[in-house]
């Protein structure tokens, strides 16, 4: 895929509007375990490699409880849309930072989104002959590793969502869409959560102009009443997109009026006025 497209964001977005289903679809023991009923985002950490220099933002935090317990747990969810020949490190030196902060019990989970199959650690370990210092374990799920078959009969949205990640052939790659989209019609979600669905599985999974046509030809072989109901999926979606890219497309060009009365020097405040825009906004820029 294209570089340019904002992996962590994307993923950020799908797992903290569907965290509880997360748990579910991939740890299900975990999840039996785990107390849902009263959980909150934490704030976003940000850890310093001091050997390389270099700062990584955590990509979720998650604060809540054992089922039956006292005391308060942290969930670390890190996705990874590339491989890194050290990330296990990478994944203790964050276990270690947070443990610092926060002293409780961490449960680590590492998601891998890129295409590669080379297998991924879940593990890193220290030891000499005469001692294990350490042997730091977390959960992973290797997305490309899985057949999306296995997930057609999960009402799940992050299944959904996931399927385009997943494990498939390019001529698979219609069929995928076509249950991908009765999956969607199952679900039943309101419009912002299934143009959440909808907006990252096409990111991962883009068809040709003859494919897509081809994935309406076999959306309208179904029931008629089925098939309409898809249809009406499809056409909201392209309808709430293009609202959205027009939205976005006025946003951009007052912006970019913005940037150009700051380079004359006139004052932010008579730019805010102006433009509508907020001050912090405008002090970015």
């Amino acid at each position: 895929m294209a570089s340019h497209i904002d992996h962590d964001r994307l993923f950020k977005e799908l797992l903290s509007t569907f965290f509880e289903e997360f748990i579910l679809l991939f740890f299900p023991n975990a999840y039996e375990e785990i107390d849902f009923h009263d959980f909150r985002f934490l704030s976003e950490e940000i850890v310093t490699d001091v050997t390389e220099g270099e700062k990584y933002r955590l990509d979720l935090l998650v604060e809540t409880k054992l089922k039956g317990k006292e005391g308060l747990i942290v969930i670390h969810v890190e996705s990874q849309a590339q491989h890194q020949h050290n990330f296990n490190e990478r994944m203790f030196i964050y276990f270690g930072r947070l443990y610092e902060k926060y002293r409780r019990k961490i449960l680590p989970i590492a998601i891998f989104s890129h295409d590669s199959k080379r297998t991924e650690p879940d593990s890193f370990s220290m030891d000499f002959p005469f001692l294990q210092v350490v042997n730091f374990q977390f959960f992973t799920i290797h997305l490309k590793k899985e057949n999306w078959r296995n997930y057609l009969r999960q009402d799940n949205p992050v299944a959904a969502a996931l399927l385009s990640k997943m494990g498939y052939t390019k001529r698979e790659k219609t069929e995928v869409k076509v249950e991908f989209l009765f999956m969607l019609l199952r679900l039943k979600l309101d419009p912002a959560k299934q143009t959440l669905i909808m907006g990252l599985f096409d990111t991962y999974l883009q068809l040709t102009e003859e494919e897509e046509q081809k994935v309406i030809e076999e959306v309208r072989e179904m029931s008629a009443k089925e098939a309409d109901k898809v249809m009406d999926i499809i056409n909201s979606y392209e309808r709430r997109g293009r609202e959205l890219g027009n939205q976005e497309g006025k946003l951009e060009a007052i912006r970019m009026v913005a940037i150009r009365m700051k380079e004359k020097g006139k004052p932010i405040q008579e730019i805010a006025e102006i433009t509508g825009l907020e001050i912090e906004e405008i002090e970015r820029l």
